[in-house]
């Protein structure tokens, strides 16, 4: 075979050619193929009559996963077999956008009588090209650092079997196990028996064998309170050695019906908007790649004293309810979200309640959509409560306390002591902003004036669930809460339209004059209605009073 170095094709590369051959097409070896490797393209020619436009394709190396050479089964064939596994981003068929799709390249590597020179050659090529296929991509558009998961990979996939309609399992085994195996990533599969199964297995675990933990499954995996403890992050940051632990990459593989980290992820990628089974694809093709990025966590403080850190989102209000009243449309999958908004919608709720934040430096007086007669006042940090106006015939008071009238119970839910690690203390990094829920806020806090609301969302991803962009701007570490209020007196329509508009993200710039949103490091919400929903990551926490901090940049998460 020969190899050589060419002048490039400029139609299809600007780099030289570092390797050429002239190989038959595997399953059809009438077909005759020049083969030419550069530093960025693997390009492929027929060598037949057919006009050179038709015949010749460059295949972008940033959409390989691996390759790998080998021989047939049959011992009288001397031909070596190079395949070549690329999962390119095509235009869809029904639909506007682009997804990935796999496409397998193979070639019949046969210059020679002697088997194992024709192997050696195969093998030459298949290091060539999984070589340029490692080889880090572009730096992050918005100027984050990105790390690579060292070659070859250690993996603990984590797979929840009742996820996604039950059908997790299958789509491991239908889209992941082949996709892993053809990228040579050497993983272990986990499936998780019982609750807080992947807790226990994290926290015990010798993270020296993994290079990454990977977790199939919707939101809940990743985060369950059921029994107010967590299982994968939340099992890390109980572990005496946590500071290193949470380090840890974490790769997310959407299995649920929730998968706003995944659609998050994918969207970091700059791709354009999938779902289902494309969003599963696209998010495994990303793990493949191996990207690593700094990610950032919360840490929420409960009314019981209970510590926990979350990777998502925290809701009171019209968007937790849905989340958790539209648990029985779970058959219907992601969808269920839809139907459960049209059904609260009818049914359309105030929230009484005192919320204040911490803004963030770059949003010192919180960005506010809307009326301008939104008025926020600043904390008096030597006092419990604050008087907004001398003329005000009700002065706001943040009473600070867990002893108010909401309840610290979780309804039907047993309580659990604070997460701790091995040391006694409370597990991970200090909050340094927060006060304990009982005291003052300090000065610089900001206190929203009205008590009635319809929701509270605050994001710290772009992505609430599949189809709600609902932080646009939010990248995996930029330090920040994006926080969400609107307020009460907003009608049934407008409401409704505001969530039409967040499935592309268009809420942000909708003018609703209803809404106010605002970058904070941390914010205080007590809740004063009687009754009421907080999730965490989806998932329903005790009722009443509540903070939280972000803490930027402490967890690892593989994304693009």
């Amino acid at each position: 075979m020969d190899q050589r170095t060419a002048e490039p094709d400029r139609n299809y590369s600007i780099s030289p050619v570092s390797l050429y051959g002239e190989f038959t097409l595997t399953g059809n070896p009438k077909v005759r193929c020049a083969v030419s490797l550069t530093e960025r393209d693997l390009i492929v020619q027929r060598l037949t009559s057919a006009p050179a436009g038709r015949s010749k394709v460059a295949l972008s190396l940033k959409d390989c996963v691996g390759c790998r050479a080998y021989r047939a089964d049959d011992n009288a064939d001397p031909a070596a077999y190079l395949a070549v596994y690329f999962y390119p981003l095509t235009r869809r068929w029904m639909s506007p956008g682009r997804s990935r799709h796999r496409a397998e390249h193979s070639f019949r590597v046969a210059a020679l009588q002697d088997p194992r020179a024709n192997l050696e050659e195969a093998e030459k090529w298949a290091r060539a090209v999984r070589e340029r296929a490692a080889r880090p991509q572009s730096p992050r558009s918005d100027g984050g650092a990105l790390s690579v998961l060292s070659r070859p990979s250690r993996m603990m996939l984590l797979v929840n079997p009742q996820s996604g309609k039950g059908q997790a399992l299958t789509l491991y085994n239908n889209h992941i196990q082949p996709m892993l195996n053809e990228a040579g990533v050497t993983h272990t599969l986990v499936i998780t028996e019982r609750q807080n199964h992947a807790r226990e297995l994290v926290k015990e675990a010798d993270m020296s064998q993994w290079d990454a933990l990977v977790i199939m499954s919707g939101d809940g995996l990743l985060f369950e309170p059921r029994l107010l403890v967590c299982q994968v992050i939340n099992g890390l940051l109980e572990r005496a050695d946590w500071e290193e632990a949470i380090r840890t990459p974490m790769g997310i593989l959407p299995g649920g019906s929730g998968n706003g980290l995944a659609a998050s992820v994918h969207h970091y990628s700059g791709a354009s908007l999938v779902s289902t089974e494309e969003l599963l694809v696209s998010c495994g093709f990303l793990l493949c790649q191996g990207l690593v990025a700094h990610m950032d966590l919360v840490s929420i403080h409960l009314c019981s004293g209970l510590r926990l850190f979350s990777f998502l989102s925290m809701a009171w209000g019209f968007v937790a309810d849905v989340d958790i009243e539209s648990e029985k449309y779970r058959h219907v999958g992601a969808a269920r979200f839809t139907v459960g908004t049209l059904v609260r919608l009818a049914s359309l709720r105030v929230y009484r309640g005192r919320l204040a934040y911490l803004p963030a430096p770059e949003d010192d007086h919180s960005e506010v959509e809307g009326s301008r007669n939104d008025v926020t006042l600043r904390c008096n940090g030597q006092a419990s409560s604050l008087d907004p106006s001398r003329d005000s015939p009700r002065p706001k008071t943040f009473h600070n306390s867990c002893h108010s009238n909401n309840s610290c119970k979780a309804r039907g839910r047993r309580e659990s002591a604070p997460c701790r690690s091995a040391s006694g203390a409370l597990a991970g990094p200090p909050d340094s902003l927060l006060p304990p829920l009982d005291q003052p806020l300090p000065g610089d806090w900001v206190v929203v004036q009205e008590e009635d609301f319809v929701l509270m969302l605050a994001m710290y991803q772009s992505h609430l669930a599949e189809d709600l962009l609902a932080a646009p701007d939010a990248t995996p570490d930029d330090g920040v809460i994006h926080l969400f209020y609107v307020r009460a007196g907003i009608s049934r329509a407008a409401l409704l339209k505001l969530f039409l508009a967040m499935e592309k993200g268009a809420h942000v710039g909708a003018n609703c004059r209803h809404m106010v949103h605002a970058k904070v490091r941390a914010l205080r919400l007590e809740p004063l209605s009687p009754k009421g929903v907080i999730t965490v990551d989806g998932e329903v926490v005790e009722y009443g009073p509540v903070q939280a901090e972000v803490h930027r940049g402490l967890g690892r998460l593989i994304t693009g």
